[in-house]
C-alpha cells in the first residue's frame, strides 16, 4: 500500500523589492547669502518640492563658512515656505557656529523641528476669544439712553 505522495512546497518567489523611500529634495546653501537671494531660494525650494503635499526638503548648509543673520533669515524664510507647502525641512551639515547663532536667535528648534503631520498647509488656525473678551473685529454698539456700566 502506497502512502500519499509528499507535497512539494511551492518554490519561494523572488522577493519583490519594496518601493524605495523617497529621499528628501536637497537645496544647497553656500556663501555669500544675500537678502536679494532669499526670494530666489524660496522659489527654488518650491520647485524642488513640486507643490503641496507631505514630504521633506533638506537644506545643506555645509557651504556656509561664516554664518550671519542674513543666513538665519534665509533659513527662517525657507522653513516658512516649506511649511506653507506642507512639508518638513531638515538642516544638513550645520556647523557649530551656525548652530550657536540659531540658538542665540531662538530659532534652533523652529528650524530643525519636523513639520506637523496631518495638518493641511495654509495659515495657522486662530484661537477663540477668551471668556468675557470680545472677538477681534467685533464692535459693540451703544445706545444713548443706556446707563453706564
Amino acid at each position: 500500500m502506497a502512502g500519499p505522495e509528499p507535497e512539494n512546497p511551492p518554490a519561494p518567489s523572488p522577493a519583490t523589492p519594496s518601493p524605495p523611500t523617497p529621499s528628501p529634495a536637497a537645496l544647497v546653501l553656500s556663501q555669500p547669502v544675500t537678502r536679494a537671494e532669499v526670494e530666489r531660494l524660496c522659489r527654488r525650494l518650491g520647485a524642488l518640492v513640486g507643490g503641496p503635499g507631505p514630504g521633506s526638503v533638506a537644506v545643506d548648509v555645509g557651504g556656509v563658512r561664516r554664518p550671519d543673520l542674513t543666513v538665519v533669515e534665509a533659513l527662517a524664510r525657507l522653513r516658512l515656505t516649506a511649511r506653507r507647502l506642507g512639508c518638513g525641512m531638515q538642516l544638513l551639515n550645520a556647523g557649530g557656529e551656525l548652530r550657536r547663532l540659531l540658538a542665540w536667535t531662538g530659532l534652533d528648534e523652529a528650524l530643525t523641528a519636523p513639520a506637523p503631520s496631518g495638518r493641511a498647509p495654509g495659515p495657522e488656525p486662530r484661537g477663540e476669544a477668551e471668556q468675557r473678551e470680545e472677538a477681534l473685529g467685533v464692535q459693540e454698539g451703544v445706545e444713548p439712553r443706556d446707563p453706564a456700566a
